[in-house]
């Protein structure tokens, strides 16, 4: 339900303009003064803002440029019975969409709410566009696919379990999943499983009463409750025990919580997006992981392949994270940049952003060669964690076209993985951290026998 607020210091005008707007279903807030009305911001998540021209303590423009540099997503549509043609151009500069004289026609305010509050919506889609466009960066298709996948997924509730390796960006894509959706005014409160003792994660995540237990000297609010009416990201779920398992399944089933301590329950509304760099299929199996959780959690799945399975988006990347160092004008040999490539990055997007600024810090011309590179990365080509035959086999892939070249380099690569594996398919599908069921597909689609 998207939420208005009226600042007039009128009561007669608050009280017409709610009852109209609240017969529309809106949630409507009102204010007697700018500075009450800026509380009210602070607290709720507006829309769209009536704002009178004349009031106490702090004039309509000067709360009109406070809104609009502060809260940038919410409109304005400025209302006086006393302004001139040159104050309505002037709010109209500072950025009200609109400027409405007293007394105020119904039709008329109905329909620049609406025109308004479309506006609104647009102006918040696009900046979560280009915020996802400039953090997830990378053209190869698997990028294109997680990009797409993200955009379907903000528009719902639905639970979310992202895959991937250490250092792949999996936080990134659940914060630009938050950003996209309605959630995005509340909290997105992200909790790394892995680094909370297990005596401690019933405590952190639904909190605790004053005395609960003996380092409890007031009272505490979990990870749900601050996430409420926003998304709880449980990075690392993988490595939650069992019983914190059964606990987070519950509130899952129930969205509600009790503290430590407390018989009383607590409702709350979260989204929940987890991730992990484990293969969840087989920790069920292997029963380290709740069947009856990874299902609650594996609504929406999204996988983010290692950096070495998308090469085509190194050079992308690197070239990124070195603007971003002000390190723009800088020559790469093709030699560097083949072993650049080549290199089995086992941190990923975070080790490949390290390097950069390695290379930003420490090298000082404008030119890298490949014996440069070699010495940063701290080993030789022919040293790299990558396997012999992908990488005797890299430098005839640059005479291919880019999609022949792409399905040669995967071909090769999971050929290597069988080798690596033993022929076994759980296993290769375990040091290439992908699912069972994805790699079958792989090795049938190039003929790999397993």
């Amino acid at each position: 339900m998207k939420a208005i607020l009226i600042i007039d210091d009128e009561p007669g005008i608050r009280r017409t303009l709610s009852d109209i707007l609240e017969d529309e279903h809106y949630n409507v807030f009102s204010a007697p003064d700018a500075l009450a009305g800026l509380n009210i911001i602070e607290r709720e998540s507006i829309d769209l803002v009536f704002l009178d021209v004349l009031l106490p303590k702090m004039d309509g423009i000067e709360a009109l440029k406070k809104i609009r540099s502060m809260w940038t997503y919410i409109e304005v549509v400025m209302i006086s019975g006393h302004a001139t043609i040159d104050t309505a151009v002037q709010a109209v500069k500072l950025g009200a969409f609109d400027f409405l004289e007293k007394p105020l026609s119904l039709d008329r305010i109905l329909t620049v709410c609406r025109n308004a509050l479309t506006v609104s919506a647009l102006r918040s889609e696009n900046k979560t566009l280009k915020h996802i466009t400039s953090e997830l960066i990378g053209e190869s298709d698997e990028m294109n696919i997680i990009r797409d996948t993200i955009q379907q997924a903000s528009s719902s509730d639905a639970r979310i379990l992202i895959s991937g390796e250490n250092g792949t960006g999996k936080e990134l894509v659940a914060r630009a999943i938050h950003n996209g959706s309605d959630r995005a005014k509340k909290a997105f409160v992200a909790v790394n499983c892995a680094a909370i003792p297990d005596q401690l994660i019933e405590s952190e995540l639904f909190g605790h009463e004053k005395g609960a237990f003996t380092d409890a000297i007031s009272t505490r609010r979990g990870y749900f409750e601050q996430a409420s009416g926003g998304t709880l990201f449980l990075d690392e779920i993988g490595d939650m025990s069992l019983s914190a398992q059964a606990k987070v399944l519950r509130a899952l089933q129930e969205q509600k919580i009790s503290r430590l301590g407390s018989e009383h329950t607590i409702n709350v509304d979260v989204r929940i997006i987890a991730a992990t760099n484990k293969n969840l299929t087989m920790a069920c199996e292997l029963g380290s992981f709740r069947q009856d959780l990874f299902f609650r959690l594996y609504v929406i799945p999204i996988h983010i392949p290692p950096l070495r399975e998308r090469i085509e988006d190194i050079p992308i990347l690197l070239f990124h994270f070195l603007k971003e160092f002000h390190i723009e004008h800088i020559r790469i040999d093709s030699g560097a940049l083949r072993n650049i490539c080549a290199y089995h990055w086992p941190g990923n997007v975070r080790e490949l952003r390290n390097f950069a600024e390695r290379l930003a810090v420490l090298h000082d011309t404008d030119h890298i060669s490949e014996t440069d590179i070699n010495n940063f990365l701290q080993k030789k080509a022919e040293d790299s964690t990558v396997t012999p035959p992908l990488l005797n086999s890299f430098s005839s892939l640059l005479d291919l076209r880019y999609t022949e070249a792409k399905e040669s380099f995967e071909k090769i690569y999971l050929q290597a993985q069988v080798e690596k594996s033993g022929g076994m398919l759980s296993r290769a599908a375990e040091l290439m951290g992908l699912y069972p069921s994805n790699v079958h597909a792989k090795f049938k689609k190039y003929g790999i026998k397993i």
